[in-house]
């Protein structure tokens, strides 16, 4: 793995903060083992649910327009939701407890995309949080100040970005098919992949070791690359390309203990892929190969196109978002619903999963 670098926001934050600080937020502290489950639609509501039972336990009123992208804090403290050209975030505590209604406001507002927010990426310890947008940009916020301290252009609706464990590096990728590195200490960009020109690529994903790269196309072919580190730079190099999906994929999404990739797709189903090669540090197979990726399940339930899916930090359940208005959670071992949660009235289109110990 790269050695760490420093984050883009290296001043202190201010003492003067729009968010509350850790002694304010210290009941949802103290519940470290709780589960987070949130779900967002097209009905422009944000839903809170207890992950057992099935039950929404809380609604909130997401006005004035449809959730795209929702990403829990590390720390479990925050909930960042994206919209048409805003991210707000939300206390998790306060949101979740009941209190205030379904009209529960946002904590803070970021404001300066132009267009739908499509994907959303916390730093470690909650420091700062990086948006992508259908403008064409990426954009990484000091949450504090709720001001943008960097702004990256890349030309091209942006469609998801992940952040790797160095928190040095983020990774995004386009509707024109790119997928780009961005090296935040050095403020620029370091790589950039085009694997299918004027394909559009939907969905990246990392390795929460740091060894390989993982992007979804909108065909349904999926690119793995392998990392080497290196002592300036993350090395890529192309390990395999294999068809995952005949109909349009949405989203691609390594486990927590690196050893599946989960694909979905508009043809209604999820996919689990196995990676037979470990961590493909030494594999041989190149990117015209399928070595590496073996399907080991396909998950069916879901009536219409799924959208989304968070694991469960020991990766042995899923969690998915789905346009038949539901969400599911998934046991993997067995490749079974065991909850369904239903009360969306349209498209649910995002899922955010934190049942983190630590």
């Amino acid at each position: 793995m790269s050695k760490a670098r420093a984050p883009p926001v290296s001043v202190p934050l201010p003492s003067t903060a729009h968010l509350p600080s850790t002694a304010q937020a210290s009941s949802a502290q103290q519940d470290a083992l709780s589960v987070i489950l949130v779900t967002g639609g097209y009905d422009n509501t944000i839903r809170f649910w207890e992950a057992w039972s099935g039950v929404c336990s809380r609604t909130l009123n997401h006005q004035e327009h449809q959730v795209n992208r929702l990403s829990i804090s590390p720390d479990k403290r925050f909930l960042a939701a994206g919209g048409n050209g805003t991210v707000k975030l939300y206390d998790i505590a306060t949101s979740a407890a009941g209190s205030g209604g379904a009209n529960v406001g946002p904590l803070v507002t970021l404001t300066g995309h132009t267009a739908n927010v499509t994907s959303l990426a916390w730093h470690a310890e909650a420091k700062w949080l990086v948006s992508g947008s259908e403008d064409g940009t990426v954009k990484i916020w000091d949450v504090r100040t709720a001001s943008p301290q960097r702004n990256y252009a890349h030309l091209a609706p942006v469609n998801d970005i992940a952040l790797h464990s160095n928190q040095g590096e983020l990774i995004s990728c386009d509707q024109s098919g790119a997928v780009k590195i961005w090296d935040l200490a050095g403020d620029c960009c370091s790589h950039e992949l085009l694997p299918e020109e004027d394909v559009a690529m939907q969905s990246v994903s990392i390795a929460s070791d740091g060894s390989a790269l993982v992007a979804g196309n909108h065909n349904g072919v999926v690119y793995v690359w392998t990392i080497q580190p290196g002592l300036t730079f993350t090395d890529l190099q192309p390990k395999t390309r294999f068809q995952a999906h005949n109909r349009y994929l949405i989203k691609v999404l390594l486990s927590p203990d690196t050893k599946n990739l989960a694909t979905c797709s508009a043809d209604t189903t999820i996919k689990i892929w196995g990676n037979s090669g470990g961590n493909g540090k030494g594999g041989k197979g190149s990117v015209d190969s399928d070595e590496g990726y073996k399907l080991e399940k396909v998950l069916q339930g879901h009536q219409r196109w799924v959208w989304d899916m968070a694991y469960s930090a020991d990766s042995a359940y899923l969690v998915s978002a789905s346009s038949d208005h539901t969400a599911r959670l998934w046991e993997l071992a067995s490749g079974t619903t065991v909850r369904q949660y239903s009360a969306h009235h349209k498209a649910c289109v995002c899922v955010a999963l934190n049942d983190s110990s630590s």
